[in-house]
């Protein structure tokens, strides 16, 4: 029996929900199942806390949670009464584009399609989200997606700028993020640290399908790539990673079953 605690942390869209639906059923019972044993899944997503907590409704748990690539840690109370509820790592996104119109030169401006900007039936394009649901995912408080229509050297000089000016962009599968200086393995070690408290022996498993989940995925004891086709092999250098061929959500109890026999702890 595995007497260490263990920790999902695990990215929802194409890792736990279906890259085009966003559905999670066949899984739903496996979800509960892990939580039932006493393993903590620990949503890190650049989803809004309004999409995570229509998440965790959806699957009738209360889960602790970080959103938008790592700006916000909710919910560290339902672990241990004395943590706390919110834990805010990021400036408002008022802040960040004002800082963005300030300090990015304006022919690279002009390649950057704020979602927020667009009309809603292209923001339902490019998200692929119902009316319905498309509000939550621009209740945006900490980050502001964005189309980037520039090349690959424009791209490179956009994030420079941005990190000499404490920002950073974070790539998901659908939009680009503008964030401040944050990133969902910093909001992983920030809750490592608190949790670390009250036990000291945890094994972390980490589950991503995307660029935004990588650095997620090596800072973890046993890294699990769900299968996105977007990816090649020679992209991603991390050890012992466990990597799904079938897409979400199937994919994600495939690599999270095999990480959990790794420890010992079937489920």
């Amino acid at each position: 029996m595995n007497k260490n605690k263990i920790l999902i942390f695990t990215d929802l869209d194409g890792s736990i929900l279906d890259r085009d639906t966003f559905k999670f059923d066949q899984i739903k019972q496996y979800l509960k199942k892990i939580l039932n044993s006493g393993i903590l899944i620990i949503p890190n997503s650049s989803k809004t806390e309004s999409e995570i907590i229509e998440f965790n409704q959806e699957l009738g748990e209360n889960l602790a949670y970080i959103s938008e690539n790592g700006s916000v840690i909710n919910g560290l109370n339902l672990l241990n009464s004395n943590f706390p509820n919110k834990i805010i790592l990021s400036r408002e996104k008022k802040e960040l584009v004002e800082i963005f119109k300030n300090k990015v030169p304006e022919n690279l401006q002009r390649k950057c399609k704020f979602i927020s900007n667009l009309n809603k039936k292209d923001q339902i394009k490019i998200f692929g989200l119902g009316e319905s649901k498309l509000k939550y995912a621009l209740d945006r408080k900490y980050t502001e997606p964005f189309v980037f229509e520039g090349s690959k050297n424009e791209k490179k000089d956009l994030t420079k700028i941005l990190k000499k000016n404490s920002l950073t962009i974070q790539e998901g599968g659908r939009v680009i993020n503008l964030c401040d200086n944050v990133n969902k393995v910093k909001s992983m070690n920030k809750i490592l640290k608190i949790y670390k408290k009250i036990e000291s022996n945890i094994e972390v498993i980490a589950v991503g399908d995307n660029y935004n989940d990588l650095d997620m995925l090596k800072n973890s004891d046993l890294p699990c790539l769900v299968f996105n086709d977007q990816f090649k092999e020679d992209q991603i250098n991390i050890d012992n990673l466990i990597i799904s061929n079938r897409p979400s959500p199937d994919g994600w109890a495939d690599v999270v079953k095999k990480a959990l026999v790794k420890l010992d702890h079937n489920v």
